[in-house]
């Protein structure tokens, strides 16, 4: 970890977990999960389900003129992990269910993906009494809708607890889904009903997440798959801006009553925005990336106001799945990755093709609809983790991610 100036100067005596402060909160599997990724038949541990907890703490000495006056002192580090889908109802807590049926019903029009669900909710008249059945059904059409438009590469999938439910699901709370508003809705209407339960989602379900656990964290992580957006297209990167930009723009002082009042007196000092498979390209377009990544958060971080907040935007891979490469394929030379297939468990040498240095070519395409790159052809391919062999004392091999705990804690430490 090089790039951690603590680490790389020496002062970092010990490491070590400690049992986590909030006693109600799942512990993250940390040793599971590494033992996934060390065992001789390596394999991806289950993405992020529910919210967990690990504490690390660093036994760390001191620097600079007070170094020879001072012991160790303890740096505890309480990491929660939480769904990325949970963040994106952040944006639904200044929303009434009017505006979000609006937003949500126009967003689908174009998609082919929502085209079931959409002729289901102009189907049903909203100002009809509540029939608990066509409630039923028309939450599970719209999940279905946002189950396929994830599998799309559609990043505005809210509310995220219809994609991971846990003990909510069939719940009132998540009974609920878009339509057309009536008139004049009379009470114990179908319309009615969904408002005040869209209400109830924000309530018993969005606000309490971000009091006990969101409002807590004063540094941020926020993983961004922009390869896979760029290689579904046009649509999904301007997708997965709108989405960042809707996140961030709740972060605005005054805009959203709770959320002002959440946050007083504490505030996000840092927020990284990590594009993450870095390993699934050469170095020589990290930068690129990385710049892409900029390029898709900086109107949001224009137009919020984050009190002081320190943003940054990098490339990296917390764990590095293959090996850099050049080879020549019909005359000219190719910078690739190379690595096992995740589906097929065969070694293949991969080029995803050339990202532009200037973000702009990407972005401009993507606000004005293409429907496909105009000039390039952009790949994905999905790699196994690679077998190990670390020496004691010794950490798996990644790309940044030394950098990362830089910019998010190296000034605690």
């Amino acid at each position: 970890m090089p790039a951690l100036l603590a680490a790389s100067e020496g002062r970092i005596a010990a490491a070590f977990l400690q049992p986590q402060p909030d006693d109600t909160v799942p512990r993250f599997e940390y040793e599971a999960h590494l033992g996934a990724l060390t065992s001789p038949t390596p394999h991806w541990p289950d993405s992020t389900r529910a919210v967990s907890e690990l504490r690390l703490s660093l036994r760390v000495r001191p620097s600079g003129l007070l170094a020879g006056l001072q012991g160790p002192r303890t740096v505890h580090l309480d990491i929660v992990d939480y769904p990325g889908e949970w963040l994106l109802d952040l944006a639904l807590l200044d929303k009434t269910y009017t505006q979000w049926s609006q937003e949500v019903l126009s967003r689908l029009e174009p998609r082919e993906e929502a085209a079931a669900y959409l002729a289901q909710a102009s189907s049903t008249d909203a100002a009809a009494k509540l029939d608990e059945p066509v409630a039923q059904s028309l939450a599970q059409g719209f999940t279905a809708y946002l189950t396929a438009a994830r599998e799309a590469g559609f990043y505005d999938c809210t509310p995220g607890r219809f994609l991971l439910p846990g003990d909510l699901a069939g719940s009132p709370v998540l009974t609920f889904a878009p339509l057309v508003a009536p008139a004049s809705p009379p009470r114990r209407s179908l319309w009615r009903e969904m408002e005040r339960r869209f209400e109830a989602y924000k309530s018993q379900v969005v606000k309490p997440f971000f009091r006990d656990h969101f409002a807590r964290i004063d540094r941020q992580v926020v993983l961004v798959d922009a390869l896979g957006a760029i290689h579904k297209g046009p649509a999904a990167v301007e997708d997965m801006r709108r989405a960042m930009a809707d996140i961030l723009g709740a972060f605005r002082p005054g805009r959203n009553a709770f959320l002002t009042r959440l946050l007083m007196g504490r505030r996000v000092e840092k927020i990284l925005f990590a594009a993450t498979k870095a390993d699934h390209l050469h170095h020589t377009q990290h930068d690129n990336l990385a710049a892409i990544m900029g390029a898709l958060t900086r109107e949001a971080r224009d137009r919020a106001d984050f009190a002081g907040a320190d943003t940054q935007a990098m490339a990296l891979a917390a764990l590095r799945a293959t090996v850099e490469d050049r080879m020549t394929h019909d005359g000219a030379e190719l910078d690739v990755v190379r690595g096992t297939l995740l589906d097929t468990g065969k070694r293949a040498a991969f080029h995803p093709g050339v990202l532009p240095d200037d973000p702009a070519r990407l972005l401009s395409q993507a606000r004005d609809g293409s429907e496909a790159w105009l000039d390039a052809d952009y790949q994905v391919m999905r790699f196994a983790p690679a077998p190990l062999s670390l020496k004691p004392g010794e950490g798996p091999p990644h790309i940044r991610l030394d950098r990362a705990a830089q910019f998010l804690i190296g000034d605690r430490l």
